[in-house]
C-alpha cells in the first residue's frame, strides 16, 4: 500500500463515545454500502472491544438485519464526524492498522524505485551505476525493472557492482543467477577474476594475489 498524503499519519482522533485513540487503519476497497470507495485511503476505527458502539451493536444488527455482527466507530481523515462501520467479528480490521513509520519508509521506497526506473533510459550515457543497482537490489521492485537493470550492468561495464551484487541476499535466484551471468561477463571483458582466498579483484593472468598474497 502507498499513501499519497502521508500528513494523514500525523492526525490523532478520539473516538466520541468511548474516548479511545482510534486507530489508523488501511480502508477497504470498496465502500460496502455504494461501492463507489471511501474517498480515503485510510480509515480511523476505533478497535477498543469495551467501546458502546460495538458492544451493543451486536443485537442491534441482529434485530434489524438478522445476522452476526456490530459496529465500529469511524472517522475520516481531516474529519470529526462520527461514522459507524460495519464489522463481521472482533478481529476485523486489526490486521490492518498501519504503523506510521513503517509506511513512511515504504513510500520513500517506492519513490526511489520510480526516479531509478525514470533513469534507466539515460543510465549508460550518465554512467549512473547507483540508480540502476537501486533497482538491481530492491527485493520489492516490480521483476520488469530489476530485469532490466541488470542487463543494462553490462553495458555499464562498472566492476564497482560485484561487490554489492555478492554481499546481497536475493530471495528470487532468477535474478541471482542473471547477474551472475553477468559478473562472469564482467571479468571477462576487463581480463579480471576474483580471488578465490579473499574475494578482491586481480587479472586474470595473475599467479598471486596481489591483496592476500596468497598464491593461486
Amino acid at each position: 500500500m502507498i499513501i499519497q498524503n502521508l500528513s494523514v499519519l500525523e492526525e490523532e482522533h478520539i473516538c466520541p463515545d468511548c474516548n479511545s485513540k482510534m486507530a489508523c487503519c488501511e480502508a477497504p476497497p470498496v465502500h460496502v454500502g455504494d461501492g463507489l470507495g471511501w474517498g480515503s485511503e485510510v480509515l480511523f476505527i476505533c478497535l477498543n472491544d469495551e467501546c458502546p458502539t460495538f458492544t451493543n451493536g451486536w443485537k442491534k444488527v441482529e434485530a434489524n438485519y438478522g445476522h452476526k455482527a456490530t459496529y465500529r466507530s469511524m472517522q475520516l481523515p481531516g474529519s470529526t464526524e462520527q461514522n459507524v462501520m460495519m464489522v463481521g467479528s472482533q478481529m476485523a480490521f486489526t490486521g490492518s492498522i498501519i504503523d506510521p513509520e513503517a509506511m513512511r519508509e515504504q513510500n520513500a521506497r517506492y519513490r526511489k524505485e520510480k526516479e531509478a526506473i525514470a533513469a534507466l533510459d539515460n543510465c549508460v550515457e550518465n554512467k549512473d551505476i547507483d540508480s540502476v543497482m537501486t533497482l538491481v537490489l530492491d527485493e520489492s521492485a516490480r521483476p520488469a525493472g530489476r530485469n532490466r537493470a541488470i542487463l543494462l550492468l553490462s553495458k555499464l561495464n562498472d566492476l564497482s557492482c560485484i561487490d554489492a551484487i555478492r554481499n546481497h541476499t536475493f530471495r528470487n535466484t532468477e535474478f541471482e543467477q542473471k547477474c551472475n551471468m553477468v559478473i562472469t561477463k564482467l571479468l571477462k571483458d576487463n581480463f579480471k577474476k576474483e580471488c578465490p582466498y579473499c574475494a578482491e579483484l586481480i587479472k586474470t593472468q595473475a599467479n598471486k594475489c596481489m591483496h592476500c598474497k596468497a598464491d593461486l
